[in-house]
């Protein structure tokens, strides 16, 4: 399924996007914080490997293209990682830093948790962020994620965010009593 948000388009990666894809997820820069692609070939393979999980599971990271010029800015979305697998589903995004600080991230989360609670009825999503990346952390706060705790060997906060119904019907019942 592909998403549309007021300024993004959501869809499934094509072969064709992968050059533009790795021109940020091989930049060691732009990437300073998670993992790098370190060749095409290492990019086309993760993005291939990620669409062959979206026909197992009905998700995965979709290219994120700014409907404002059509451009590919980035990468992201709801995925059970194939590469580190047993935290569950999580929310992941990646963006050219022409695309940084603009509230791209943060629009395309909140489309990423309105598919996890409407349509895939999620009973709940997880992130990772970066001690350093204070921006990224303010994208999951702002989207409902919480810290669950800190993961040494990943030097990374794990968050978690509960599905919007199951959120607030224990609001509800915290409150009857």
């Amino acid at each position: 399924m592909d998403v549309e948000t007021p300024r993004l388009i959501l869809r499934r990666p094509r072969l064709t996007d992968v050059p533009a894809l790795f021109r940020f997820l091989g930049n060691a820069q732009a990437m300073q914080h998670t993992h790098v692609d370190a060749s095409l070939r290492k990019c086309h393979r993760r993005v291939a490997v990620h669409e062959w999980r979206r026909r197992r599971d009905g998700y995965a990271p979709w290219t994120i293209v700014a409907k404002s010029d059509r451009q590919i800015i980035g990468w992201g979305g709801l995925y059970d990682d194939p590469f580190d697998p047993g935290w569950g589903v999580e929310v992941a995004y990646f963006f050219h830093p022409s695309a940084w600080g603009q509230g791209y991230a943060s629009e395309m989360v909140a489309a990423c948790m309105s598919v996890a609670d409407q349509t895939l009825q999620l009973p709940e999503v997880r992130a990772f962020a970066h001690p350093a990346n204070a921006g990224s952390q303010r994208v999951l706060e702002k989207a409902g994620f919480e810290v669950v705790r800190f993961v040494p060997e990943m030097d990374r906060f794990l968050y978690r965010r509960h599905r919007q119904e199951l959120r607030t019907a224990a609001y509800h019942w915290r409150g009857c009593l």
